[in-house]
């Protein structure tokens, strides 16, 4: 049993890194557009919050969401946090490089990191690849860590406070991570 779960893990990691997951390269140095109902910005802390009907854009990337802060460094680095509604969820999207593929996905709260290229789901976390329109690849978890640098996908089935037992590698709470994994085609 537990030799067939390290091979089913081996190859979910396979098949995600084999694909590659690199979003548009050109995203990194385009300017972050937001449209919100309201605006606040800190000056001396750098952080600006939106709030109502937030959707932000930065090449590719597309995010949408009820409330957003944006955090700048002294380089210019930005790092972005959503948060959904009570009940609804943040939604993102950005395409791959050099591909006719998006990546898709959503969560209660996400946090992009412009500097490390990184996405983290958090809460309700769900990552899709289409192929064009289609739904190629699914994951489905608590917490999904998406980093587009290094080609890396972790995804966490406990729910925060939850403990897996050991000796028996059970969740009490019987959260799983769940994957819909398609095979590659030779056009794709």
């Amino acid at each position: 049993m537990k030799f067939h779960l390290i091979l089913l893990l081996s190859s979910l990691v396979a098949v995600f890194t084999a694909t590659g997951a690199h979003a548009e390269k050109a995203d990194r140095d385009k300017p972050m557009n937001i449209e919100a109902d309201a605006l606040k910005h800190d000056d001396q802390q750098q952080l600006t919050t939106f709030t109502g009907k937030v959707q932000m854009t930065k090449g590719s990337l597309v995010l949408k969401a009820h409330r957003m802060e944006v955090k700048q460094d002294g380089q210019g680095h930005q790092v972005a946090k959503l948060w959904a509604e009570p009940g609804e969820r943040v939604f993102f999207r950005q395409k791959r490089e050099g591909l006719n593929e998006f990546m898709e996905g959503e969560a209660q709260s996400i946090e992009y990191d412009g500097r490390a290229d990184q996405v983290r789901f958090s809460q309700r976390a769900e990552l899709r690849r289409l192929r064009g329109t289609v739904v190629s690849d699914e994951i489905v978890g608590q917490s999904i860590t998406y980093n587009n640098l290094t080609e890396v996908f972790t995804v966490d089935g406990r729910i925060e406070g939850s403990k897996t037992t050991p000796a028996l590698g059970v969740k009490p709470d019987g959260s799983r991570v769940r994957a819909v994994l398609s095979p590659r085609t030779d056009n794709g």
